[in-house]
């Protein structure tokens, strides 16, 4: 499959795009930055010919309001995935919209760490923006509560909207491993219009 990969540099991103093309698939990998540089706002133009759009970008970490310029950028994804006629968008996102007890999500909880409060309540919106599209076969992708490098097993639990932990209590998963999760999206298509989460 031919897949465009938004974020293609970042943590999570460059992972992403090295499982992806271990299992032979075709990857444009962009980013703001690196050395193939594409913006998600020229989706319309940067997908055709595509089979799938993959998207890894964070909300801006520079001080400001991220959540207007976030969600801006992913309506111009949406656009332009169906102005190129590329039905399948994988998108990854937080872990502050998962659910922690009824009715409370993490971002929610007390304990909530305040300098990722922005960005996580940013990612809801965005969930809550995805959730309304009904024409395309996007899926969202949530991490545990703690996403960083470490080992590829192949291994991972998939679950839904509640935030998943270990016998010890911990949420986490490797960014290898969360790659894995992203790249059996891509193969199976097994859950399109639904987020679903990632943890060990």
């Amino acid at each position: 499959m031919k897949i465009l990969l938004f974020g293609a540099t970042g943590m999570v991103g460059q992972r992403i795009a090295a499982e992806l093309r271990d299992r032979g698939h075709e990857v444009t990998g962009l980013s703001r930055t690196g050395p193939v540089k594409g913006d998600i706002h020229d989706t319309a133009t940067l997908a055709e010919g595509h089979d799938a759009i993959v998207s890894a970008i964070a909300p801006p970490r520079d001080g400001s309001e991220p959540e207007p310029p976030f969600l801006a950028a992913y309506r111009a994804l949406i656009e332009g995935a169906r102005a190129s006629g590329v039905r399948r968008v994988i998108v990854v996102g937080g872990a502050g919209s998962l659910q922690v007890a009824p009715g409370q999500d993490l971002v929610d909880t007390p304990d909530f760490p305040d300098i990722y409060k922005k960005e996580a309540l940013a990612g809801r919106s965005l969930l809550r923006l995805f959730r309304e599209v009904e024409d395309l076969d996007w899926t969202f992708v949530s991490p545990a509560a703690e996403i960083a490098p470490g080992e590829r097993t192949g291994t991972y639990r998939l679950g839904g909207d509640q935030l998943m932990t270990d016998a010890e209590g911990r949420s986490f998963i490797t960014a290898e491993d969360f790659a894995v999760a992203i790249a059996d999206e891509v193969d199976k298509n097994a859950h399109p219009r639904q987020r679903v989460s990632v943890a060990y």
